[in-house]
């Protein structure tokens, strides 16, 4: 065997036994990386992301799907709690629209099967877009751009909330957030994170914390009662998951938040009141774990928390199809 050949079997078994390490050790840890979004059908996908910005389904013709997901804000809002129609304030916080197609379920109390369920919601809410679904299908059927690119996408000349609902959740199947530090951590390369982070993500798993948030997208995947070890006081009037199941012992029960980009999605929990990570991260300790965190450890697991986010969705702002003169005209607030 020539000295070449060698050196390169040498080379592919390195890389084979470097390869089966990583799988094990992914299969080994309770978060896995997040992969590239694939996308199958891009003319759904674009059409998707015009209506997701096209605040022309509201009422008022101010609101969109992004004024609350903001795109430039990590899928959030960053207030408390969502602003709607005639400036109505929500009744709970709004969850990122990042990786969302990871939940189990959509919506804090999971009342939305999946984000073609989801996406009709809002539409109709009095206290959000405060439309109807009729009404949005007549305005996007009196824009012959939109009718042309649906009729492209579906082969219709007509529209209805169906597409509409199928479009949006194509588009944010689209905004997922890989190659965090810690993602490149996982995969193998141990300089991506600092001391100080990889402590950080030791004691968020010695301390319990992955038994709720784990899996990808770091949450997302189990509804759990909000102060298991000491009651929550919460500033919101949202019972959680009883007000789909009607099952009392699923009051205060939300959805695991996902974690992924945790820093830019503030404030925290489903009422907004934890302004901070430091906050939340106590808070949580406290009443969910039973556990009070020195200032030393809580620094170390909001460092580690900091390395979840991943790239952000990154395209040119779409261009929306001008409205005609038969366009149902918006209801300006105050009107």
């Amino acid at each position: 065997m020539s000295k070449t050949i060698a050196l390169s079997l040498a080379a592919v078994l390195l890389a084979s036994v470097s390869g089966a390490g990583i799988a094990q050790s992914l299969k080994d840890e309770p978060i896995q990386p997040i992969e590239p979004a694939k996308v199958t059908n891009p003319g759904l996908v674009e059409l998707g992301k015009k209506l997701y910005f096209d605040p022309r389904l509201s009422k008022s013709g101010f609101i969109s799907c992004n004024s609350c997901h903001n795109l430039s804000m990590g899928g959030t809002d960053n207030l408390k709690t969502s602003i709607g129609d005639h400036w109505q304030k929500g009744p709970i916080n709004a969850p990122t629209v990042l990786n969302s197609s990871m939940n189990l379920a959509q919506f804090w109390d999971g009342r939305a099967a999946d984000l073609k369920a989801q996406a009709g919601g809002p539409i109709a809410n009095p206290g959000e877009m405060a439309f109807t679904h009729e009404l949005a299908v007549s305005v996007l059927q009196s824009i012959p751009g939109y009718v042309a690119e649906f009729k492209a996408v579906f082969g219709s000349d007509t529209v209805d909330i169906d597409q509409v609902t199928k479009a949006i959740a194509a588009f944010e199947e689209t905004l997922v957030t890989p190659n965090s530090r810690f993602d490149k951590w996982l995969k193998g390369d141990k300089t991506a994170l600092t001391a100080a982070e990889a402590e950080g993500y030791a004691l968020f798993k010695d301390s319990g914390c992955v038994a709720c948030h784990n899996g990808p997208a770091v949450g997302g995947n189990s509804f759990q009662k909000m102060g298991v070890v000491e009651p929550y006081t919460a500033s919101s009037p949202a019972e959680g998951r009883v007000a789909v199941t009607k099952d009392e012992a699923d009051r205060f029960n939300f959805k695991v938040p996902t974690l992924r980009n945790v820093e830019l999605t503030y404030p925290y929990f489903h009422d907004g009141e934890a302004a901070t990570l430091k906050q939340a991260v106590n808070t949580m300790g406290r009443i969910q774990l039973g556990k009070s965190f020195s200032d030393d450890e809580n620094a170390k697991i909001v460092a580690f928390l900091k390395t979840l986010t991943g790239e952000q969705p990154s395209f040119p702002i779409p261009i929306l199809p001008p409205s005609s003169d038969t366009t149902p005209r918006p209801t300006p607030f105050g009107m």
